[in-house]
């Protein structure tokens, strides 16, 4: 009513000067009014709740493709770990009822042990053994995610494609220029920097360890870059102070610390050399060898000479240790054996024999003798027969009818 009062004053409003301008935006106000006297207001906490949800709601983020597979694929890694490590705590836990102990409290060791107990001696090599370890240590880990979800990279090295390998060249010189000002600031007081980290016993990753690592896979030029470089940091004068870095690369060497001493010869009232061998084991055989210098080859076992064994390569597996030292007739071999047979006794004579060459021999040959497995006992034994099966790996025949 007021809007069309206004309108049939139009002698009014060319009076007081009011433009159409201003009647527009009278007009919309007027009819903001009301909109607003006409709208109905929320007096629920729901509803009151619904709308601030609504009026805050951001509009969502796309994903790039990129990341949709990364999610998908770690959605199925973490499945398939996550079956992985079921099926190991039920064997594991079978394992322990089968050895009468507790599943709750059996460890990885008693694991091992158990698998060692269950194939004893057949399977001697020990890669050859079944393995149950825990999935995280068999399955090799995974690289999380190097974008967000909008694609955007989180490394700052990620074009280059190996981004943890260049990043690993980044910090050897960011350390190699840290040293060399400490090094000048040294060598400016007067002090001679000599302070080289000790490499000794240690040795550096081979290529499948450094992927490994760097969950990267490297070609043989970026490896050997990588180890260059990594030598310049090791050769700095005061490389001491990246020890830890350092170490990350290298693994310690399996050296034999304690050297097995060598007894020396005994002579008898004659001043003839021997040396003596005892506990000379094999299978159930054991023994006692004695070895005479200034021989002519003589072979006496049980009052008897090598026809003491009737088949040949049992004779062969004496023989050798004194063909590969040179010695056939240069020393005499009296042997004493009791238990097992023939293939244990010829094995417990040959141990013997090669353990006492060595106090003939120069460390040279004793160090061929080592590699030629000769010093090695041989622990192998019989495998047990297995409970519901004709023998050790035998099994019952079975007809279907």
């Amino acid at each position: 009513m007021a809007v069309s009062t206004f309108i049939r004053c139009s002698h009014f409003r060319r009076l007081v000067g009011i433009n159409s301008n201003a009647v527009a935006l009278f007009l919309n106000t007027t009819r903001h009014s009301n909109y607003v006297k006409s709208r109905s207001y929320a007096t629920s906490i729901d509803e009151i709740e619904d709308t601030i949800k609504y009026s805050t709601k951001k509009p969502e983020k796309k994903i790039s493709k990129a990341m949709l597979m990364y999610l998908q694929r770690a959605k199925e890694h973490d499945e398939f770990m996550k079956k992985e490590i079921v099926e190991y705590e039920i064997g594991k836990r079978h394992l322990a009822n089968m050895m009468g102990e507790d599943p709750e409290c059996f460890t990885q060791a008693d694991i091992d042990r158990s698998i060692q107990y269950l194939f004893p001696s057949g399977l001697f090599d020990p890669k050859a053994r079944p393995m149950m370890e825990h999935p995280e240590k068999i399955f090799p880990s995974r690289k999380a995610a190097e974008f967000d979800e909008s694609g955007r990279p989180f490394h700052s090295m990620f074009y280059t494609s190996k981004p943890n390998y260049y990043e690993t060249l980044y910090n050897i010189v960011d350390k190699i220029k840290s040293l060399n000002d400490v090094e000048d600031s040294l060598i400016r007081q007067g002090t001679l920097p000599m302070d080289k980290v000790n490499l000794i016993g240690s040795t550096w990753f081979q290529k499948h360890e450094i992927e490994n690592q760097l969950l990267e896979s490297i070609n043989d030029f970026e490896y050997n870059y990588l180890i260059t470089s990594l030598e310049r940091l090791s050769d700095h004068p005061l490389s001491r102070r990246a020890t830890d870095f350092i170490t990350k690369y290298r693994k310690t060497l399996n050296t034999h610390s304690n050297e097995v001493a060598i007894p020396p010869l005994e002579h008898d009232s004659t001043g003839r050399p021997y040396i003596t061998v005892k506990n000379c084991m094999r299978k159930s055989a054991r023994g006692e060898v004695t070895i005479w210098g200034n021989g002519s080859g003589k072979i006496i076992i049980n009052g008897r000479d090598i026809t003491y064994f009737e088949e040949i390569h049992h004779r062969e597996q004496i023989i050798f240790p004194l063909l590969f030292t040179n010695m056939t007739d240069k020393v005499d071999i009296e042997a004493t054996v009791n238990g097992g047979g023939p293939t244990g006794q010829s094995g417990a004579i040959r141990w013997g024999v090669a353990w006492g060459l060595r106090s003939f021999v120069d460390k040279a040959m004793v160090e061929r003798m080592r590699v030629a497995g000769l010093l090695t006992r041989d622990w192998r034994r019989r495998e047990r027969k297995k409970w519901g099966q004709e023998g050790a790996r035998r099994k019952f025949s079975w007809n279907k009818r």
